[in-house]
């Protein structure tokens, strides 16, 4: 499966793992529950491990552990719901993440170049043959009055 990440289409080297899917080797992305329960684990694997986060999920708890975070999932469950764009926002001007935020879930392309002004750098399509659409839109303003 393919991805925007930096304004190219490149291949997604990650694999969501459901909070009762046994570890396997790669990288893995995993849900806040399961980071907190299985941190010591998780930091030992054979891979580069990152995170989906909810709007119900509280970033403050990771926000010691972003050094050791290589991705961010923003997982958005209705492109309705903008808590996430603060979210965003929150991980990286208050907490200062320089990894991966990416998109998952339901946004609407019309999103795309406003996610990545507030710093979303990757972009996870439910329907890839939208990417080269989605990979316009980044250029859409050449000004931004916020």
């Amino acid at each position: 499966m393919q991805i925007i990440k930096d304004k190219q289409i490149v291949e997604n080297t990650y694999r969501y793992l459901a909070d009762d899917e046994s570890l396997s080797n790669g990288n893995i992305t995993v849900s806040l529950a399961r980071w907190l329960q299985e941190k010591a684990q998780l930091l030992s694997h054979n891979g580069q491990v990152g995170l989906r986060l909810t709007i119900e999920d509280d970033v403050t708890l990771i926000a010691d552990d972003l050094n050791k975070i290589a991705l961010l999932e923003l997982n958005f469950p209705a492109f309705t719901d903008g808590r996430l764009f603060s979210r965003a926002k929150l991980l990286r001007i208050r907490f200062g993440y320089q990894g991966e935020i990416r998109a998952v879930g339901n946004f609407m392309l019309d999103q795309v170049f406003y996610l990545s002004k507030i710093g979303v750098n990757a972009f996870h399509l439910n329907n890839e043959e939208q990417l080269p659409v989605a990979l316009a839109t980044l250029d859409d303003f050449s000004i931004s009055y916020q």
